[in-house]
């Protein structure tokens, strides 16, 4: 196994999918949510940096990636397209925080994010089998195909292994 894969940097509103080995890294998650979704049997895994909750709510859909369920449907469907399983496919989230603190402003988007990818990969029948998400602060992801792990980092919470 290359003792140092290629690192792949992921952007606000885009997805990759790849084989082992790679490193997926997205930076500055805010309210954004990264999901990683991983068959590691077949040695395949993605990463997307979503925006936003619902495609169907949105008034531009010119970008699918940019929403939490039309991005996963996008990853699954790559995934399955490259001999992955559905029933081995397993997810990582990250993100999806608070970031500024508005009195009286009720619309939490981190939260609406959150709520919307569990709905979406729930709805595929996709387990999470870990999570690092809402609270106040910025992550950044690096999601390592070849063990599964995805290390959360942020400024003042240092390293999580999730």
């Amino acid at each position: 196994m290359d003792p140092n894969p290629e690192k792949i940097i992921i952007g606000i509103a885009e997805l990759v999918v790849v084989h082992n080995p790679a490193i997926l890294v997205t930076i500055g998650l805010g309210s954004c949510v990264a999901i990683s979704i991983r068959d590691p049997v077949a040695r395949f895994g993605g990463l997307s940096h979503i925006l936003l909750p619902s495609i169907a709510e949105s008034n531009n859909k010119s970008n699918p990636m940019k929403f939490a369920d039309s991005a996963i449907e996008m990853v699954v469907d790559i995934l399955l397209q490259k001999g992955c399983q559905k029933n081995r496919l397993e997810a990582k989230i990250a993100g999806g925080a608070s970031m500024f603190n508005i009195s009286g402003n009720t619309i939490n988007m981190g939260e609406k994010n959150i709520a919307a990818v569990k709905k979406k990969l729930d709805e595929l029948k996709i387990p999470i089998v870990a999570s690092d998400t809402g609270s106040n602060y910025g992550r950044t992801v690096e999601f390592h195909i070849a063990s599964g792990i995805m290390y959360v980092k942020s400024a003042f919470h240092g390293v999580k292994e999730i």
